[in-house]
Protein backbone atom coordinates (compact mmCIF):
# COMPACT_ATOMS: atom_id res chain seq x y z
CA UNK A 1 0.00 0.00 0.00
CA UNK A 2 1.09 3.56 -0.60
CA UNK A 3 2.04 5.78 2.32
CA UNK A 4 -0.40 8.23 3.89
CA UNK A 5 -0.78 11.16 1.50
CA UNK A 6 -0.17 14.80 2.38
CA UNK A 7 -3.37 15.95 0.67
CA UNK A 8 -6.21 14.94 2.98
CA UNK A 9 -8.84 14.77 0.23
CA UNK A 10 -6.58 12.49 -1.81
CA UNK A 11 -5.93 10.46 1.33
CA UNK A 12 -9.65 10.00 1.85
CA UNK A 13 -9.92 8.74 -1.72
CA UNK A 14 -6.94 6.42 -1.17
CA UNK A 15 -8.65 4.81 1.82
CA UNK A 16 -11.91 4.48 -0.10
CA UNK A 17 -10.00 2.78 -2.91
CA UNK A 18 -8.43 0.29 -0.50
CA UNK A 19 -11.83 -0.38 1.04
CA UNK A 20 -13.36 -0.98 -2.38
CA UNK A 21 -10.58 -3.41 -3.35
CA UNK A 22 -10.88 -5.31 -0.06
CA UNK A 23 -14.68 -5.33 0.06
CA UNK A 24 -14.92 -3.21 3.23
CA UNK A 25 -18.09 -1.03 3.22
CA UNK A 26 -16.34 2.20 4.24
CA UNK A 27 -18.20 5.49 3.67
CA UNK A 28 -16.84 9.02 4.10
CA UNK A 29 -18.68 11.71 6.01
CA UNK A 30 -17.65 15.12 7.35
CA UNK A 31 -16.05 18.00 5.47
CA UNK A 32 -14.00 15.86 3.08
CA UNK A 33 -17.16 14.02 2.01
CA UNK A 34 -18.83 17.38 1.30
CA UNK A 35 -15.79 18.32 -0.78
CA UNK A 36 -15.99 15.11 -2.81
CA UNK A 37 -19.59 15.94 -3.73
CA UNK A 38 -18.71 19.45 -4.92
CA UNK A 39 -18.19 19.60 -8.68
CA UNK A 40 -16.89 23.14 -8.34
CA UNK A 41 -16.07 25.03 -5.16
CA UNK A 42 -16.37 28.83 -5.06
CA UNK A 43 -13.24 30.28 -3.50
CA UNK A 44 -15.24 31.75 -0.61
CA UNK A 45 -16.58 28.30 0.32
CA UNK A 46 -13.26 26.48 0.11
CA UNK A 47 -11.44 25.55 3.31
CA UNK A 48 -8.74 23.31 4.76
CA UNK A 49 -9.68 19.97 6.30
CA UNK A 50 -7.93 18.55 9.33
CA UNK A 51 -9.51 15.15 9.97
CA UNK A 52 -11.24 12.25 8.23
CA UNK A 53 -14.54 10.70 9.29
CA UNK A 54 -15.96 7.40 8.08
CA UNK A 55 -19.01 5.24 8.75
CA UNK A 56 -19.34 1.48 8.42
CA UNK A 57 -22.31 -0.85 8.95
CA UNK A 58 -22.61 -2.87 12.13
CA UNK A 59 -20.26 -5.87 12.20
CA UNK A 60 -17.83 -4.05 9.89
CA UNK A 61 -15.84 -2.40 12.67
CA UNK A 62 -13.27 -5.20 12.68
CA UNK A 63 -12.50 -5.07 8.95
CA UNK A 64 -12.33 -1.27 9.11
CA UNK A 65 -9.91 -1.48 12.04
CA UNK A 66 -7.60 -3.82 10.11
CA UNK A 67 -7.81 -1.65 6.99
CA UNK A 68 -6.74 1.50 8.83
CA UNK A 69 -3.95 -0.23 10.73
CA UNK A 70 -2.60 -1.69 7.48
CA UNK A 71 -2.93 1.72 5.82
CA UNK A 72 -0.57 3.28 8.38
CA UNK A 73 -2.85 4.56 11.15
CA UNK A 74 -2.34 4.06 14.87
CA UNK A 75 -5.42 3.05 16.89
CA UNK A 76 -6.39 4.67 20.17
CA UNK A 77 -6.20 1.40 22.10
CA UNK A 78 -8.12 2.44 25.23
CA UNK A 79 -10.87 4.38 23.47
CA UNK A 80 -11.42 1.67 20.87
CA UNK A 81 -11.65 -1.04 23.52
CA UNK A 82 -14.31 0.94 25.39
CA UNK A 83 -16.36 1.87 22.28
CA UNK A 84 -15.75 -1.14 20.03
CA UNK A 85 -19.41 -1.50 19.05
CA UNK A 86 -20.04 2.11 18.08
CA UNK A 87 -16.85 4.00 17.25
CA UNK A 88 -13.16 3.71 16.49
CA UNK A 89 -10.44 6.35 16.70
CA UNK A 90 -7.12 6.40 14.80
CA UNK A 91 -4.19 8.79 14.43
CA UNK A 92 -1.76 9.88 11.75
CA UNK A 93 0.91 11.57 13.85
CA UNK A 94 3.08 12.63 10.92
CA UNK A 95 0.29 14.85 9.57
CA UNK A 96 -1.40 15.64 12.89
CA UNK A 97 -4.64 14.03 11.77
CA UNK A 98 -7.39 12.05 13.46
CA UNK A 99 -9.65 9.47 11.82
CA UNK A 100 -13.06 8.65 13.33
CA UNK A 101 -14.99 5.54 12.33
CA UNK A 102 -18.67 5.46 13.32
CA UNK A 103 -20.20 1.98 13.44
CA UNK A 104 -23.86 1.58 12.53
CA UNK A 105 -24.82 5.09 13.57
CA UNK A 106 -23.37 8.57 14.00
CA UNK A 107 -23.49 9.66 17.63
CA UNK A 108 -22.27 13.02 18.88
CA UNK A 109 -24.79 15.61 20.11
CA UNK A 110 -27.56 13.41 18.67
CA UNK A 111 -27.66 9.91 17.26
CA UNK A 112 -28.27 9.50 13.53
CA UNK A 113 -29.03 5.91 12.55
CA UNK A 114 -27.08 4.86 9.46
CA UNK A 115 -27.72 1.12 9.54
CA UNK A 116 -30.18 1.07 6.64
CA UNK A 117 -28.59 3.93 4.74
CA UNK A 118 -25.09 2.64 4.03
CA UNK A 119 -23.50 -0.57 2.75
CA UNK A 120 -24.68 0.38 -0.74
CA UNK A 121 -21.31 0.77 -2.44
CA UNK A 122 -21.38 4.59 -2.43
CA UNK A 123 -18.19 6.37 -1.32
CA UNK A 124 -20.01 8.61 1.16
CA UNK A 125 -23.08 8.48 3.37
CA UNK A 126 -26.20 9.84 1.61
CA UNK A 127 -26.41 13.62 1.26
CA UNK A 128 -29.25 13.86 3.80
CA UNK A 129 -27.17 12.13 6.48
CA UNK A 130 -24.12 14.11 5.46
CA UNK A 131 -26.06 17.31 6.12
CA UNK A 132 -27.59 15.92 9.33
CA UNK A 133 -24.20 15.06 10.84
CA UNK A 134 -23.34 18.75 10.51
CA UNK A 135 -26.74 20.07 11.58
CA UNK A 136 -26.79 17.97 14.78
CA UNK A 137 -23.91 19.98 16.30
CA UNK A 138 -25.13 22.10 19.21
CA UNK A 139 -22.37 24.71 18.96
CA UNK A 140 -22.03 24.79 15.19
CA UNK A 141 -18.96 26.72 14.03
CA UNK A 142 -18.10 28.63 10.86
CA UNK A 143 -16.41 25.72 9.10
CA UNK A 144 -19.50 23.57 9.62
CA UNK A 145 -21.76 26.34 8.32
CA UNK A 146 -19.46 26.72 5.32
CA UNK A 147 -19.71 23.00 4.60
CA UNK A 148 -23.51 23.09 4.77
CA UNK A 149 -23.69 26.14 2.52
CA UNK A 150 -21.40 24.38 0.02
CA UNK A 151 -23.54 21.24 0.12
CA UNK A 152 -26.70 23.18 -0.70
CA UNK A 153 -24.82 25.34 -3.22
CA UNK A 154 -24.46 22.28 -5.39
CA UNK A 155 -27.47 20.10 -4.52
CA UNK A 156 -31.20 20.68 -4.53
CA UNK A 157 -33.64 19.30 -2.00
CA UNK A 158 -35.76 16.37 -3.17
CA UNK A 159 -37.54 13.18 -2.16
CA UNK A 160 -34.77 10.75 -3.09
CA UNK A 161 -31.05 10.24 -2.55
CA UNK A 162 -30.07 10.49 -6.20
CA UNK A 163 -27.74 13.52 -6.20
CA UNK A 164 -30.23 15.34 -3.97
CA UNK A 165 -30.56 16.13 -0.29
CA UNK A 166 -33.43 13.87 0.72
CA UNK A 167 -35.73 16.32 2.47
CA UNK A 168 -38.30 13.61 3.17
CA UNK A 169 -35.72 11.64 5.14
CA UNK A 170 -34.69 14.66 7.21
CA UNK A 171 -38.31 15.61 7.93
CA UNK A 172 -39.12 12.03 8.94
CA UNK A 173 -36.30 11.85 11.48
CA UNK A 174 -37.12 15.26 12.96
CA UNK A 175 -40.81 14.37 13.27
CA UNK A 176 -40.12 11.47 15.63
CA UNK A 177 -37.64 13.13 18.02
CA UNK A 178 -38.23 16.60 19.46
CA UNK A 179 -34.63 17.07 20.56
CA UNK A 180 -33.28 16.37 17.09
CA UNK A 181 -35.95 18.67 15.63
CA UNK A 182 -34.95 21.45 18.02
CA UNK A 183 -31.27 21.33 17.07
CA UNK A 184 -31.75 20.75 13.35
CA UNK A 185 -34.26 23.57 12.83
CA UNK A 186 -32.20 26.02 14.89
CA UNK A 187 -29.11 25.26 12.82
CA UNK A 188 -30.98 25.46 9.51
CA UNK A 189 -32.13 28.94 10.50
CA UNK A 190 -28.62 29.87 11.60
CA UNK A 191 -27.12 28.69 8.31
CA UNK A 192 -29.70 30.59 6.29
CA UNK A 193 -28.87 33.75 8.24
CA UNK A 194 -25.17 33.34 7.46
CA UNK A 195 -25.51 32.78 3.71
CA UNK A 196 -25.03 36.54 3.02
CA UNK A 197 -21.67 36.34 4.82
CA UNK A 198 -20.18 34.65 1.76
CA UNK A 199 -19.31 36.70 -1.29
CA UNK A 200 -21.43 34.76 -3.77
CA UNK A 201 -23.53 35.94 -6.67
CA UNK A 202 -26.97 37.12 -5.61
CA UNK A 203 -28.58 34.26 -7.57
CA UNK A 204 -26.42 31.71 -5.74
CA UNK A 205 -27.25 33.22 -2.36
CA UNK A 206 -30.97 33.19 -3.14
CA UNK A 207 -30.83 29.59 -4.35
CA UNK A 208 -28.99 28.37 -1.23
CA UNK A 209 -31.24 30.33 1.15
CA UNK A 210 -34.26 28.91 -0.64
CA UNK A 211 -33.01 25.37 -0.09
CA UNK A 212 -32.57 25.99 3.64
CA UNK A 213 -36.12 27.39 3.68
CA UNK A 214 -37.43 24.34 1.82
CA UNK A 215 -35.92 21.99 4.39
CA UNK A 216 -37.43 24.02 7.22
CA UNK A 217 -40.84 23.95 5.51
CA UNK A 218 -40.68 20.18 4.98
CA UNK A 219 -39.81 19.60 8.62
CA UNK A 220 -42.62 21.91 9.76
CA UNK A 221 -45.20 20.20 7.55
CA UNK A 222 -44.30 16.63 8.56
CA UNK A 223 -46.81 15.17 11.07
CA UNK A 224 -45.18 14.77 14.48
CA UNK A 225 -45.19 11.57 16.51
CA UNK A 226 -46.87 11.21 19.90
CA UNK A 227 -43.44 10.99 21.52
CA UNK A 228 -42.40 14.23 19.81
CA UNK A 229 -45.49 16.01 21.14
CA UNK A 230 -44.98 14.74 24.70
CA UNK A 231 -41.32 15.80 24.70
CA UNK A 232 -42.24 19.20 23.23
CA UNK A 233 -44.27 19.93 26.35
CA UNK A 234 -41.07 19.71 28.41
CA UNK A 235 -39.16 21.81 25.91
CA UNK A 236 -35.81 23.28 26.86
CA UNK A 237 -36.38 22.81 30.59
CA UNK A 238 -34.60 19.49 30.11
CA UNK A 239 -31.43 19.12 28.05
CA UNK A 240 -32.25 17.61 24.67
CA UNK A 241 -28.73 16.80 23.42
CA UNK A 242 -25.64 14.91 24.48
CA UNK A 243 -22.24 16.44 25.15
CA UNK A 244 -19.67 14.69 22.93
CA UNK A 245 -16.83 12.99 24.73
CA UNK A 246 -13.54 14.86 24.55
CA UNK A 247 -10.80 12.48 23.41
CA UNK A 248 -7.05 13.03 23.73
CA UNK A 249 -4.31 10.85 22.36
Amino acid sequence: MTEILDDIVAEGERLLGIARDEGVPLHLLGGVAVRLHAENVPRVLDREYKDLDFAVPKKSGGPADKLLRDAGYDPHITFNAMHARERGLYFDDSHGRQVDVFIGSFRMCHQIDLSERIDNGDPTVPLAELLLTKLQIIEVNEKDIRDMVLLLYGHEVGDSDEDKVNGARIAELCSSEWGLWRTITANLERCREHVPDYDLDAADRDRISGRFDELLARIEEEPKSRGWKLRAKVGERKRWYELPEEVSQ
